[in-house]
């Protein structure tokens, strides 16, 4: 019965099921004290110590209705996902959070730091009201990237239907960029192309925005990561499991009542492969940040770029189109095949010939 009740099925429907198999009725609030006897086991995984370093973690809110006052209103629970150094997903902490402010959002970090938060390297979120002023606070050393997706929507809104398509492939070219620098460069060039189609609003937001949303570029994070870490949606993915459950209830009484719904939802759902399977290759992090160490005391400048075929270019780019051919030199996609070694052509074509 507490499967299915945290699996999204109803009281209603839990009673129905019931008297169906068995032919006795399960009441929604002999359901309800059922569940109360988990209680205490969900405060207890919410407050377990933290071992190990958690080089990432996602930070999100998830909103649903609540009694309060004599009125419903939102409300949401703050929740916290981070990557350890084996790679594998671990949710951190499940909070209520009311109207995610900076006051939440520091009681929120301030509780997984006493429960022995370490090692954070990167706070990946959007961008709420005192987040970064309190990643910047309780984390000194960690950096913080804003999610790509939600920034792009934001810059979209700001745009008419008939230039949402140049808009989005010219912040695609911005995010296709192969270093942090080099980004900012074509960013700059799409906003005054956009303010030359007198789109002001997006390209105001398009430079107070991309800074902390191309950290995931810089050079202490390692290539084959940024995929995965420059957006959110691990943990959107989480936050939709979520709503399937709460969606159902509709207005919670209280607060209790929904935060203690949301962790039992949250361990029904992430007590299979998603824990269980590594999310990332944390094997040369360290290796990567040592690398950004050294380039920075020796010097090296960081507006050149390698692209894949191992040559050495400019990151700036001087192509009047924001997505032109020509415009690609500190891109990823700058893929120039090598020319083939006669010699191993020659060896390869000799073993084929003797299978022959």
């Amino acid at each position: 019965m507490i499967d299915m009740y945290l699996a999204g099925a109803s009281t209603r429907q839990v009673d129905d099921t019931g008297r169906l198999l068995w032919g006795d009725r399960m009441p929604s609030r002999t359901l309800s004290d059922k569940f109360k006897r988990f209680y205490g086991e969900m405060d207890q995984w919410r407050n377990r110590p933290l071992e190990g370093e958690w080089p990432y973690v996602f930070v999100d809110g998830v909103w649903h209705k609540r009694s309060w006052g004599g009125r419903v209103e939102n409300v949401s629970v703050l929740v916290a996902i981070g990557i350890g150094m084996d790679g594998h997903r671990e949710v951190l902490g499940v909070a209520e959070g009311m109207k995610e402010d900076s006051a939440s959002w520091e009681q929120f970090v301030r509780s997984m730091i006493e429960r022995g938060l370490k090692g954070v390297r990167l706070v990946v979120g959007d961008r709420y009201a005192g987040l970064v002023a309190t990643v910047g606070s309780m984390l000194p050393e960690a950096r913080y990237q804003r999610c790509m997706v939600r920034f792009m929507r934001d810059v979209l809104s700001k745009v008419p239907p008939g230039h949402r398509e140049w808009t989005s492939a010219a912040l695609k070219a911005v995010f296709a960029m192969e270093s942090w620098e080099s980004a900012l460069d074509k960013a700059e060039t799409v906003a005054a192309e956009m303010e030359a189609r007198r789109l002001k609003a997006a390209a105001n937001c398009l430079r107070e925005g991309i800074g902390e949303t191309v950290t995931y570029l810089l050079p202490g994070f390692p290539d084959w990561h940024r995929r995965r870490i420059r957006t959110n949606d691990m943990i959107e993915r989480l936050n939709r499991e979520i709503r399937r459950r709460t969606r159902v209830v509709g207005s919670f009484p209280d607060g209790n009542s929904a935060l203690m719904l949301i962790c039992a939802r949250i361990r029904y759902v992430t007590a299979n492969e998603w824990s269980n399977r590594r999310y990332l290759d944390m094997s040369r992090l360290d290796d990567s940040l040592m690398e950004a160490n050294r380039s920075s005391r020796h010097g090296r400048p960081r507006s050149k770029v390698r692209n894949l075929s191992g040559t050495t270019v400019s990151a700036r780019s001087t192509a009047s189109s924001p997505w032109s051919n020509s415009d690609t030199a500190g891109c990823r996609f700058a893929y120039r095949r090598p020319s083939p070694d006669p010699r191993k052509l020659q060896l390869t074509l000799n073993f084929f010939y003797q299978m022959m």
